[in-house]
């Protein structure tokens, strides 16, 4: 979508946003800084062939030889090391600029050199580096222009203007200037890449999370109660034949629900994206809960109708009611419990599940991942969740959810 509205102008290109696709290409398979062999001869090309053409109207300045062309060479030669030296070949094709308009020798390219050079030393983070050398060229071209040209060849040159040389510092100034904008776009884009994959690391953490909450939820009740049914079918299965039958097909049937929930959970990861074959469970299979909860030897109370919810709430309670009586089953002594519903303001689904205990067991103060599990579907949802025993002996769990999705919600999807 992007790079949709990034060709039909409904926007900026996607390379400015997130970098030319060039930018980050300057590295070989070990890491290691490539050497830029074709930018490097095309520059080199570039300053030797327009200092040559460059020369033809400059009769007043020393011919170019063999060790002006050198100069020419080294001062856009060393732009071949740039990514691993840049600090060195900055100030290196600025000496060699520097000697080479020293040596009296036409004014052309050679500029070229130095500019790319301070430039690569600025967007790779040597700014005081690239100045520094900067400088240096510029106090040299001065020095020479206007108090040791007397000394340096050619013979009877004149001082340069200050003109000129005004002209020289705003070249070098512009120059500067859009090195540190470039600077700064980099800087800017690696703080994008880097939140955008801290992004994805933290959508992939809530994408694992949910997904081992859901199947923490659906195999948690499944097995307790297929563990309740497995026991009531050894116990029967020599007195009371028929009622571990009855008890065998609960387990068949558990099994295959918990099979196919399980199947549903891993499909998001095999197509994330896709519609579920399914839909998610709801209070409105509150009435099946209640019978799995029937068949496990508890008794389940309950009050109230639930209200329209939107699929993340209507999953989210369903797991909780489901959650909260599956650690009725597994930690209680009570085989009763009581699920009220109760939503009187219009903004809020309040759910209460009650049981009179005694709890059994180590884990019955409810400190494994169930309970931890409900708090953060109620806190994703911008619920809250209060469980704990209750003053006159039991267990309770009380969830608000609101009935309408929080705009941190809504962000989030």
């Amino acid at each position: 979508m992007d790079e949709q509205q990034g060709r039909r102008g409904g926007g900026p290109p996607t390379w400015w946003r997130h970098g030319p696709l060039w930018w980050n290409r300057g590295e070989d398979e070990e890491g290691a800084p490539r050497r830029p062999w074709r930018s490097t001869v095309l520059i080199t090309a570039f300053v030797v062939a327009g200092s040559h053409f460059a020369a033809q109207g400059q009769d007043d300045r020393a011919a170019l030889d063999l060790f002006a062309r050198t100069l020419l060479v080294v001062a856009s030669g060393l732009l071949l090391w740039r990514r691993r030296y840049p600090v060195a070949v900055a100030f290196g094709s600025a000496v060699a600029a520097t000697v080479y308009l020293g040596a009296g020798y036409p004014y052309g390219p050679v500029f070229v050199a130095v500019a790319v050079a301070c430039f690569n030393a600025v967007v790779t983070g040597h700014r005081r580096a690239a100045w520094a050398a900067v400088g240096v060229f510029w106090a040299g071209h001065a020095l020479v222009a206007h108090w040791l040209y007397r000394w340096l060849p050619p013979s009877g040159d004149q001082a340069a203007s200050w003109t000129q040389e005004g002209v020289i510092a705003a070249w070098v100034a512009a120059i500067m200037a859009v090195s540190e904008l470039a600077r700064t776009r980099r800087e800017q884009w690696a703080r994008e890449r880097a939140e955008r994959a801290q992004a994805a690391r933290r959508r992939a953490d809530e994408e694992r999370l949910r997904i081992a909450r859901e199947l923490h939820d659906v195999l948690a009740h499944s097995i307790s109660v297929i563990n309740v049914q497995a026991g009531v079918g050894l116990a029967l299965l020599d007195t009371d034949p028929e009622q571990a039958r009855t008890a065998l097909t609960t387990i068949k049937a558990k099994s295959k629900e918990a099979l196919g929930e399980v199947r549903q959970v891993l499909d998001t990861l095999r197509t994330p994206g896709d519609a579920p074959r399914t839909p998610a469970p709801g209070l409105d299979r509150l009435p099946e809960l209640v019978r799995q909860a029937a068949s496990a030897g508890l008794t389940v109370e309950v009050e109230g109708e639930p209200p329209r919810l939107s699929p993340g709430t209507d999953l989210a309670a369903f797991r909780i009611v489901q959650e909260a009586l599956t650690n009725v089953v597994r930690h209680s002594g009570s085989r009763h419990a009581r699920v009220l519903l109760e939503h009187g303001d219009g903004t809020t689904l309040r759910l209460r599940i009650d049981d009179d205990g005694p709890a059994t067991g180590a884990e019955a103060g409810g400190s494994g991942n169930g309970l931890a599990g409900m708090r953060e579907r109620a806190a994703a949802l911008g619920g809250t969740i209060e469980a704990g025993p209750r003053a006159d002996g039991g267990f309770r769990v009380l969830a608000v959810l609101p009935l309408a999705a929080s705009p941190a919600t809504k962000e989030d999807r």
